[in-house]
């Protein structure tokens, strides 16, 4: 068997022992983005990498426009490759949805490291050798395909490629080989239960057998009234077992079997900080603070980044050891950056508005907000679904506007839709509408 470049237990490694790792490899990691990054050779403009992690904090931010500059100019992966091209054993590329796509480069070791690192949150999740997972992801590049399917093998589970498309013979497949568990996006359930309705008569979802749902991709997890639905409905446990940065590393977080919050399963090879979104100042690391996750990589060879913007706000709810044994710190994810509205200089999230329509059982969960012009903005124009019993009378509409006003602070103008009017989909939710 290949030696592992990494502990397959780091997460429970003591404080005091990682902190050792963290600092031992970043003195390697910065010699080597030194010697092989020409990208951080200009970016940092002759700044010398301190030696010290805890210095770090005055070198300037990498964020995605910097690397997507990058790589236009330097096709197809960037001058921040700092591998030959003859060691990349794998590609992919990100959707693109938020501009241009990038490509994004594996060595064999990256592989292997992202597979370790990622099977720790599945495992957390509690996937076992004894379960039999469907993986449901878009295979076609993106990373959440096939390095995803690499996390989940690593827990010795048998896995099934199964991939978008041909919903029908997914669920007969389910049927067929007894798979108990599913690893696919939040939202994807709900394109099940609609074709299970369809084309299954008298079936429901909750006696397809499976145990476990791990989830990753989008937002919503977090959120107990969406996860208590989805549990009710299908019979099996649902967490959050896959969160990431596909730029860093496509999966370091994840629930475990005794709490919701998500466990940062990469200290051993990522160094993370949190700073004010606005300023860019760094904020203290710990317990109830909240700011932007910002990532240096302590052991990258194909494409390494030094704090790095992800762009997502975080709060930290624990960073001592956990009651699973884990020294990892556990955060909540609050919302990304660039998805935030500001609504009369209230900072609104759209998994904010999620949990207020999550919770009231005349909808279907299914939202889309729509924003025809530029910001400023004094209120918010919401469709929301009713649920398939749910009532299209104002008295929900006037309940809606109210308690999202009441719970978050803004006025919305909400429209109710019937059930199973707003599209679902096998990929990633398009939760905000810019049309401008």
């Amino acid at each position: 068997m290949t030696k592992t470049p990494i502990k397959r237990d780091a997460d429970f490694l003591p404080l005091e022992e990682l902190k050792k790792v963290q600092q031992q490899r970043w003195y390697i990691q910065a010699d080597y983005v030194k010697a092989h990054s020409s990208f951080y050779k200009q970016h940092l403009r002759n700044e010398e990498l301190p030696q010290s992690l805890n210095r770090l904090e005055r070198l300037p931010f990498t964020t995605k426009e910097h690397l997507r500059h990058d790589q236009q100019k330097h096709h197809p992966f960037g001058s921040y490759l700092a591998a030959e091209e003859k060691n990349i054993v794998r590609m992919h590329r990100t959707s693109g949805t938020s501009g241009t796509a990038m490509n994004l480069a594996l060595t064999a070791t990256d592989a292997q490291i992202t597979a370790i690192v990622g099977g720790r949150a599945q495992r957390a999740s509690g996937l076992t050798d004894n379960h039999r997972v469907v993986h449901c992801l878009n295979y076609k590049l993106w990373m959440g395909g096939f390095t995803d399917h690499t996390t989940l093998e690593e827990t010795g589970a048998m896995v099934f490629p199964y991939g978008v498309g041909g919903t029908e013979g997914l669920i007969q497949l389910i049927q067929d080989m007894n798979i108990n568990a599913i690893s696919c996006t939040p939202s994807y359930p709900a394109v099940l239960e609609q074709v299970i309705e369809t084309s299954f008569s008298g079936l429901r979802p909750d006696q397809l057998g499976l145990k476990l749902g791990l989830f990753g991709g989008e937002p919503g997890l977090d959120d107990p009234a969406f996860k208590q639905r989805l549990e009710n409905t299908w019979g099996f446990q649902a967490r959050n077992s896959n969160y990431g940065v596909t730029d860093v590393l496509c999966n370091f977080a994840g629930q475990t079997t005794r709490d919701n919050d998500l466990h940062f399963m990469a200290m051993d090879v990522l160094y993370p900080e949190l700073i004010d979104p606005e300023t860019g100042d760094n904020k203290l690391w710990k317990e109830g603070e909240t700011g932007e996750l910002v990532l240096t990589h302590l052991y990258k060879q194909a494409q390494p980044l030094i704090r790095f913007r992800t762009n997502d706000i975080i709060q930290l709810t624990g960073v001592d050891t956990a009651s699973c044994g884990r020294t990892t710190p556990r955060f909540k994810v609050i919302g990304r950056s660039d998805d935030m509205i500001v609504v009369r200089g209230i900072n609104v999230f759209p998994t904010m508005l999620a949990s207020v329509i999550n919770q009231n059982k005349g909808c279907s969960g299914e939202y889309r907000i729509t924003l025809d012009q530029p910001p400023p903005y004094n209120l918010l124009n919401i469709e929301i679904e009713r649920s398939k019993k749910g009532s299209l009378k104002d008295s929900l509409k006037e309940e809606l506007e109210q308690t999202i006003k009441d719970t978050i602070g803004i006025r919305t103008i909400v429209k109710l839709l019937g059930y199973n009017s707003l599209p679902r989909t096998e990929g990633k939710t398009k939760r905000v509408i810019r049309n401008f």
